[in-house]
C-alpha cells in the first residue's frame, strides 16, 4: 500500500465523501432544478454555465503552474518568509487581478452579443434569461480567478483537509441556498446568485486561512522578468491543454444551445454529469500527490518511483473507476429514468459511451503532474489542442443528423486519439515511464469488471430491474462480485492481507 502522511490520507477520505456527499444532494437537487426551471430554462442554465467557464481559460494555465515554481525555490533552499517565494507569491497575485478583470471584460462582450450568438438556438425570453445569467456568471468566474493564488498557495503546503473540508462547505451550502432562492421564485437567476455567493465566501476563507494560518508572504516589489518569462513560458503549454479540456466539457452544450435546442443541452448535460462524477472519484486521488511529485522530480527524478507510484495510484483509481461504471452499466439505466425523468433516458446510452474511453486518462492521471514536473507537458498540449479541432469538427458537423449524439462521438474521439494512442506512447518512449508495466498492473481489474458485467446483466435479463427493489439487489450483487474479485485479483497479497487483517479485528471486536 501506498503510506500517505496523514494531510494526504486524510484528504483523500474527505475527498470521497465529498464526492459521496456531492452525489447524494445531486439525487434531490438536479431534479428539483429540473421541476423548478422546466426542461428548457433548465438547459439555459447549462448551456449558460458552460459558456462563461470558458472564460476560465484565460487564467492561461497558471494555476498548474504554481506548485512546481514553489516547489523549485523550497529545493534550492528558500523558505516561506524568503523574498523569492515571496515575489512568487505577489506575481502569481498579480496575475489573477489582470486576469479576473479580463473575465469581466470578456463576460460584458458576450452580453452585449448575446441575441447575435443564441438567435438560431433559443427563444425571445430565453435569450432574455442567458443575459442576465451571463453577467451574474461573469462576476462568478471573476471572483474564483482572485481565490486562485490563495488556492495553491494551500494546496503547495499539503492543506488537503482545510481544502477538501472547504469544498465539502460548497457542495451542502450551495445547493440548499439554490434551493431557498428557487422557492422564494428567482428561477434560475437564483441559482446563479448562489453559485456568486458561495465563490465569494470561498475567497474570503482561502485568505483568511492562507495569512492567518500559514503565514503567506506576498511581495509586489523586486519581481524577477526573468521568472515571469520561464513561469508564462511553462503555463502557456498547460493553457494549450485547458483548451482541450474546455473543448471537451463545454463547448458542446453551446453548439447543442446554438444549433439545436434547450432541451437537447439538457439531455447532454445530464449525460456529462455523471461523467463527470467519474472525473472527480479519479482527480480527488491523483491530487493529492502533486506535492510529492513535483517534489521528487525538483530532488533526484528517479522514473523508477515515478512509474511505481503513477501504476500504484492507477490501479486503485481502475478499481473505484469499475465498481462505480461497472454498476452503472447494470442499474444505470433504470436510475437515469428515475432520477432525471423519461424524457432523459438517453442521457444513459451517452454516458456509457462518453465514460468507458475515460477510463484511460482517469487512470493516469498522476502521469500528467510527472509531465509538467519534468516540464514535458509541450507535446500533450499540442495534440490534445488537434484532437479538439477533430472533435470540434465532427461535432459541427454531424449535430444537424443527429442532434446530442454528436458531442458523444467528437469526445470519444478526441479521447482515444490524445489521451489514449499518443498519450501512453510519448510516456513510454518520450518521458521514460515503462507504460507495459502499467497496464500489466490494470488487466487483471479489467477482466474481472467485464466478468461480473456480463453475469450481471445476464441475471437482469432473468429478474429485470423494475422496482427501487430490485435496482438495490442488482447493485449489491455486482458490488459483491467485484469486491470480492478484486482482493483476490486486483491487489497484491500485501494488500489483500493488510484488509482482511482490518476486517477481522473489527469482526472480532
Amino acid at each position: 500500500m501506498i503510506h500517505l502522511p496523514s494531510q494526504k490520507k486524510s484528504g483523500a477520505i474527505l475527498g470521497y465523501l465529498n464526492i459521496i456527499v456531492k452525489n447524494l444532494v445531486n439525487l434531490i437537487y438536479v431534479p428539483l432544478l429540473l421541476r423548478f426551471l422546466g426542461q428548457a430554462d433548465y438547459g439555459v442554465f447549462q448551456m449558460t454555465n458552460s459558456v462563461v467557464f470558458a472564460l476560465t481559460i484565460l487564467s492561461a494555465g497558471f494555476y498548474g503552474s504554481y506548485v512546481r515554481f514553489y516547489m523549485n525555490e523550497r529545493a534550492a533552499g528558500s523558505s516561506d518568509t524568503d523574498g523569492g517565494i515571496k515575489r512568487l507569491n505577489g506575481m502569481f497575485l498579480i496575475v489573477y487581478v489582470v486576469v479576473a478583470v479580463l473575465c469581466l471584460t470578456a463576460g460584458a462582450i458576450m452580453v452585449a452579443y448575446v441575441e447575435e450568438i443564441f438567435k438560431h438556438g433559443l427563444t425571445p425570453s430565453e435569450i432574455g434569461l442567458a443575459r442576465i445569467l451571463l453577467i451574474i456568471m461573469s462576476a462568478n468566474v471573476a471572483v474564483t480567478m482572485l481565490s486562485t493564488p490563495f488556492d495553491s498557495y494551500i494546496i503547495a503546503h499539503e492543506q488537503f483537509v482545510f481544502q477538501q473540508s472547504r469544498q465539502l462547505f460548497t457542495t451542502l451550502a450551495q445547493p440548499f441556498l439554490a434551493l431557498f432562492l428557487l422557492w422564494i421564485g428567482t428561477g434560475a437567476v437564483g441559482v446563479a446568485c448562489a453559485q456568486l455567493a458561495i465563490s465569494i465566501i470561498l475567497l474570503l476563507l482561502n485568505i483568511s486561512f492562507a495569512f492567518r494560518k500559514l503565514s503567506m508572504g506576498i511581495s509586489l516589489t523586486g519581481l524577477q522578468w526573468s521568472l515571469f518569462k520561464a513561469i508564462a513560458i511553462f503555463s502557456f503549454w498547460i493553457l494549450l491543454n485547458q483548451i482541450f479540456d474546455l473543448v471537451n466539457n463545454n463547448v458542446p452544450n453551446f453548439l447543442l444551445g446554438a444549433m439545436e435546442s434547450a432541451s437537447a443541452v439538457t439531455v447532454f448535460s445530464i449525460a456529462v454529469q455523471i461523467r463527470n462524477i467519474f472525473v472527480s472519484l479519479s482527480t480527488t486521488m491523483s491530487n493529492v500527490f502533486v506535492p510529492q511529485i513535483n517534489r521528487i522530480v525538483a530532488v533526484n527524478d528517479d522514473n523508477d518511483v515515478l512509474i511505481r507510484l503513477m501504476t500504484r495510484v492507477g490501479r486503485y483509481q481502475m478499481i473505484i473507476f469499475w465498481l462505480l461504471f461497472g454498476g452503472f452499466i447494470v442499474v444505470g439505466h433504470y436510475f437515469v429514468i428515475l432520477w432525471a425523468g423519461k424524457s432523459n433516458e438517453n442521457a444513459y446510452w451517452l454516458c456509457l459511451i462518453m465514460v468507458l474511453p475515460v477510463m484511460i486518462p482517469l487512470t493516469q492521471n498522476t502521469g500528467i503532474e510527472i509531465q509538467r514536473a519534468k516540464n514535458q507537458h509541450k507535446a500533450r498540449s499540442l495534440i490534445y489542442i488537434l484532437t479538439s479541432v477533430i472533435n470540434i469538427a465532427l461535432t459541427v458537423s454531424l449535430i444537424p443528423r443527429i442532434g446530442y449524439w454528436a458531442p458523444a462521438i467528437g469526445y470519444i474521439a478526441s479521447l482515444l486519439l490524445g489521451t489514449g494512442l499518443f498519450m501512453n506512447w510519448y510516456y513510454h518512449a518520450r518521458i521514460g515511464l515503462n507504460m507495459k508495466f502499467f497496464w500489466k498492473k490494470q488487466f487483471p481489474t479489467m477482466v474481472l469488471a467485464t466478468v461480473v458485467v456480463c453475469i450481471c446483466l445476464v441475471g437482469t435479463r432473468l429478474l429485470p430491474i423494475t422496482s427501487i427493489a430490485t435496482f438495490i439487489l442488482w447493485g449489491a450483487v455486482y458490488a459483491l462480485l467485484f469486491c470480492t474479485g478484486a482482493l483476490k485479483v486486483s491487489l497484491t497479497p500485501e494488500e489483500r492481507e493488510k484488509i482482511l487483517g482490518r476486517l477481522r479485528r473489527k469482526v472480532s471486536k
